[in-house]
């Protein structure tokens, strides 16, 4: 199906040819015009990856908008390395929001406050006895091993309210630097892998890039399509030229960006530009480049369609150059 076009193309080119020739040999000023034919730069349109053809929207022919879906390939892997992916986000934030979050759930840090408030009443109440330890002892209504007793348990009251501050305070750190930047890259990586697994499974609905006819359907639902190779192929009209081909002797008349008119059997006239010049003849002699030899020469030239709906390719055309009064 792909050699068609390609053939057909060549068949109007070596007759264009022949007849570039001719005209170079009959009529040597270029008063008649210069042969040529209508061709369009395909867009070929299909998966990046392998798979069988599930859905086709279009027909040849159809008129499509750019990013109209196509057709569709199957995407049963792709789904599920998207929702594989989404999965292994989702275990990524909860890591991150575990790292950042208090080593020691509420429930247990209010227990350490518990412990922390009795620590503060029994420290209180041993600085009320050391007091009073402190003011009898020297009256001598108390022994010294008394005021020593409760100098003691007040320096055990003070570390335990020490102990218990220090236990809340570590309860409420959260993980170290190193474990939640481990956890933040862990998730950027997971996000990465989502997009790229989202966009493989967009892809398995083959969209048009520009907007144009349908040329050609090479797949049909079922088929399996390899990779690399187009399902169907858009021709956009900025896409479409003219190229014909001029003698040696008329070329320096031929100037890019110059207006030449475009007539064919059964069509209106229509205008176009010079877009490109060939820097090589396309006919070459077999012998020294005589005067004679010489105007068998002919370069191809090619101008794009000021209106690129009149242009269909494969049409042979006649180019004069100017626009038509």
């Amino acid at each position: 199906m792909t050699r068609a076009p390609a053939l057909c193309a060549m068949l109007a080119r070596t007759l264009a040819l022949a007849a570039a020739l001719g005209l170079a040999g009959c009529n040597g000023d270029g008063a008649g015009g210069f042969s040529g034919y209508v061709e369009g730069d395909l867009v070929f349109i299909g998966p990046t990856e392998a798979g069988r053809v599930t859905a086709l929207l279009v027909e040849e022919g159809t008129q499509v908008k750019a990013g109209q879906v196509l057709a569709k390939v199957e995407d049963d892997l792709q789904t599920a390395d998207r929702d594989a992916a989404a999965a292994q986000l989702k275990e990524a934030e909860a890591r991150l929001a575990n790292a950042r979050s208090p080593l020691q759930r509420p429930e247990e840090v209010a227990v350490l406050e518990a412990s922390e408030r009795r620590a503060a009443a029994a420290l209180d109440l041993s600085r009320i006895d050391l007091d009073r330890q402190k003011t009898l002892v020297p009256k001598g209504a108390s022994s010294q091993a008394n005021l020593d007793s409760a100098q003691h348990l007040y320096d055990q009251n003070q570390a335990a309210l020490d102990e218990a501050q220090r236990r809340i305070a570590a309860a409420r750190i959260a993980a170290r630097t190193q474990d939640i930047e481990a956890a933040e890259q862990a998730t950027q990586t997971a996000k990465a892998n989502l997009a790229a697994a989202q966009i493989r499974l967009d892809r398995r609905s083959v969209k048009a890039p520009a907007d144009g006819p349908v040329q050609t359907v090479y797949y049909r639902p079922g088929e399996m399509v390899p990779e690399g190779r187009p399902i169907v192929s858009v021709l956009p009209p900025g896409l479409v030229k003219v190229r014909f081909f001029v003698p040696e002797a008329q070329l320096p008349k031929v100037k890019a960006g110059a207006p030449v008119t475009v007539t064919c059997d059964g069509c209106a006239p229509f205008t176009a530009k010079v877009s490109f010049i060939a820097a090589q003849a396309e006919y070459t002699p077999p012998v020294i480049y005589s005067r004679e030899e010489r105007s068998k020469l002919v370069y191809m030239v090619e101008a794009r369609p000021d209106d690129p709906a009149k242009a269909k390719p494969g049409q042979p055309v006649n180019v004069t150059l100017g626009a038509a009064p």
